[in-house]
């Protein structure tokens, strides 16, 4: 048996039957024509995950690295970029190159070849905006099929890989679209204030990226000091009626308009107004800097996170009526 503590940013030590790093997709061929199970788990950089016990199912590891361009113009340009890539460093070689886009998504944990997958986003971007397409392997016949943008059915938090896809595909490749001369978006308030806090009044994207890494470190905890993985919920999308519901219970509560009479709540906010946040529980509980963050104190099981996970969903739901769901990924539930 494998252990896979060094594999998640949770810490988690729960084990696997074997355990195998994917260094390119021939070699990824090569692994899955000897496998001897019909059903893997892949991980890639472990930090959107949450391993309740252990595995019954043999770990593929994705570490196909590499960044390249591979079509260029005046304005803009296309890079492929290995699944296994760290998603932050792939956003350093961005802004190292003056290349726009990505600087509102830097120090998101986890791999390239997981941001499709959860269609990453933060502070006023998702990759949707600039996905070209996803090269995959499937795993029953092992046939490379690339996934088109629209094919990735993207969504918040959410696509084709998460629901009807779901561990069919080995993810080995991903295609980006870059820009040279990139408007700065700074439609998140905290960035637009930070940035005139500094008094930089003309911010390029090395800027923002600079202040949304101190917006994170401020906010989230390193994986490396206590064991996370990140917003572990959803924010929830609820529709015009539960809205006005919610807001005539608590006039006080933050949201945000979103198309078609749909309102997204931060659920942050929803677990913060009931005391969670910095509430400790054991070995777990949610941090005190973001009450979205549950945390693993040091010794935590994955099914005490996950306990934890279930009573906080629960209150919130009793106390607004809104129900939250996790973003994160949980393994190994029986």
């Amino acid at each position: 048996m494998y252990s896979l503590k060094d594999y998640n940013t949770f810490g988690i030590d729960v084990t696997c039957p074997s355990l195998h790093e994917v260094n390119s997709e021939y070699h990824l061929i090569e692994l899955l024509a000897n496998k001897t199970s019909d059903e893997i788990i892949i991980l890639g950089g472990g930090s959107n995950v949450l391993l309740i016990n252990d595995l019954e199912l043999p770990v593929y590891l994705n570490r196909i690295n590499g960044i390249e361009v591979v079509d260029e113009s005046e304005e803009e340009l296309i890079v492929e970029v290995g699944g296994g890539e760290n998603w932050h460093q792939f956003v350093c070689w961005c802004m190292n190159n003056n290349f726009g886009n990505f600087e509102n998504l830097s120090l998101i944990p986890g791999t390239v070849g997981a941001a499709p997958m959860q269609n990453i986003g933060a502070y006023g971007e998702e990759i949707s905006k600039y996905l070209i397409n996803v090269s995959t392997v499937e795993l029953k016949t092992l046939k490379k099929r690339v996934f088109s943008a629209e094919e990735c059915e993207l969504g918040y938090r959410n696509s084709v890989f998460k629901h009807r896809e779901k561990g069919k595909y080995f993810i080995t490749k991903v295609q980006f679209r870059l820009s040279k001369n990139r408007k700065v978006n700074l439609s998140y308030g905290a960035i637009e204030s930070l940035l005139a806090a500094r008094n930089i009044l003309k911010p390029t994207i090395q800027d923002v990226s600079k202040v949304v890494i101190d917006i994170r470190n401020s906010k989230l905890p390193s994986p490396s000091e206590i064991g996370n993985a990140g917003s572990f919920f959803k924010n929830p999308i609820i529709d015009e009626k539960s809205f006005l519901e919610l807001k005539n219970k608590r006039p006080d509560v933050v949201f945000y308009e979103m198309p078609n009479s749909q309102y997204k709540i931060p659920a942050g906010w929803l677990i913060d107004q009931l005391g969670w946040k910095g509430k400790r529980v054991g070995n777990t509980g949610c941090y005190a800097q973001q009450a979205l963050v549950l945390v693993n104190y040091g010794g935590a099981t994955g099914s005490e996170i996950y306990r934890h996970a279930l009573t906080v969903q629960q209150d919130v739901y009793d106390s607004f009526g809104v129900e939250i769901t996790p973003e994160v990924n949980l393994l190994g539930l029986s």
